[in-house]
């Protein structure tokens, strides 16, 4: 991959997370010659980046990105950092926003990699309630930029990488400036209408949940099958674009044109299809793509209470019906003994409940 200018090497960005996604992105970022910071809360996954100097990438970028900073400590991690990279799973975006608050500077840049549905407004509200002053812009990717996974200690490969993802900051004229540093980077970057817009076009609340629940004997019998190929037949597919509509018409209340999972797959990966089934089918980056070994993994112990948990509450405080999604946090609720439902991104939780649709717009262009 190209950047579009030459690197800063003067001005480091830091990844927060060193799983899946924050390790491609840290060594591939490195590869292309700028200074990265990468924090890991534990020292599990960052290890072996300590042992070598940094991670080996394989896959659709080749290649050793020597990190300049391996760290446990926030504070590091983020200090003279422009750009703030958040690559962790939703259910540690409040714990990273308090973590990092006592340390933010004017001028800083967080992005979420992805929010999921409503993570930059739940990330800015933790920053108000710990009472940050500095000017720092909070911001969320529609979707993660890789398809990746950690292949050993220091180690990732990258399946295949996004061709374009939209961005939105929670002071929407903001968007802009967002998107001009994140090009220097990666051009696949490109401006979202608002983080409301961005929050419903969260493409994995449709592929993620769905597919481990129909897919659940399989999971715990430990049989390796390809996630997105073999687990996602036709009928699996029904269901996925029962949830599909679901998702764009609670977004239609909100008065947002929300992308359908098949258009997502032509602006993202190029692919089309008459059918969702056909669509997936034809994604060379999903192809090779393992299931999970267990069902406590992130595709529902993250994407269930904070993907379709706020779209269902939005759903219901507007009075659009959402059955399907309403059955799958049911089921993801029964399957992992939790109360998916309690402890998600409720409106209640994000501090909205009650509010008119003008209210929530305000919200979205920061003038609330």
């Amino acid at each position: 991959m190209e950047t579009n200018q030459s690197p800063n090497l003067q001005l480091p960005i830091a990844i927060i997370g060193a799983g899946h996604g924050g390790l491609a992105m840290a060594g591939h970022l490195a590869i292309m010659g700028y200074t990265v910071h990468l924090f890991n809360r534990g020292e599990d996954r960052i290890w072996g980046v300590k042992s070598t100097g940094g991670i080996e990438v394989q896959g659709e970028v080749t290649g050793f990105g020597r990190i300049a900073v391996v760290t446990n400590s926030m504070e590091e991690a983020i200090k003279g950092a422009e750009m703030i990279m958040v690559v962790v799973p939703a259910l540690a975006h409040q714990w990273i926003a308090e973590q990092m608050a006592p340390f933010l500077q004017d001028g800083q840049i967080v992005v979420l990699h992805p929010g999921r549905t409503m993570g930059a407004l739940e990330f800015k509200h933790v920053l108000i309630e710990k009472n940050v002053t500095a000017d720092v812009i909070v911001s969320e990717a529609q979707s993660f930029i890789y398809a990746s996974r950690i292949v050993g200690p220091g180690q990732a490969h990258i399946f295949g990488i996004k061709q374009s993802i939209p961005v939105a900051s929670v002071r929407a004229h903001l968007i802009p400036r967002v998107i001009s540093k994140l090009r220097q980077f990666y051009p696949q970057f490109v401006p979202g209408d608002n983080i409301f817009k961005t929050s419903f076009d969260n493409i994995g609340s449709v592929f993620h949940p769905a597919i481990c629940i129909l897919n659940s004997g399989w999971i715990e019998d430990d049989v390796d099958f390809k996630f997105y190929h073999e687990g996602a037949t036709e009928s699996v597919c029904r269901v996925l674009e029962g949830v599909d509509q679901e998702r764009i018409a609670v977004a239609e209340a909100l008065g947002i044109r929300a992308i359908s999972a098949r258009q997502w797959f032509y602006m993202a990966y190029s692919t089309a299809g008459d059918t969702l089934f056909e669509a997936m089918r034809k994604n060379p980056g999903y192809r090779e793509i393992i299931a999970p070994k267990t069902l406590k993994m992130r595709y529902l112990e993250e994407d269930v209470p904070y993907s379709l948990v706020p779209i269902s509450s939005v759903g219901h405080m507007f009075k659009v019906p959402t059955p399907t999604i309403d059955s799958l946090i049911h089921l993801a609720s029964v399957l992992n003994k939790r109360d998916y439902m309690g402890s998600g991104r409720t409106v209640e939780r994000l501090g909205i409940s009650g509010m008119t649709l003008r209210e929530l717009r305000l919200i979205a262009i920061g003038e609330k």
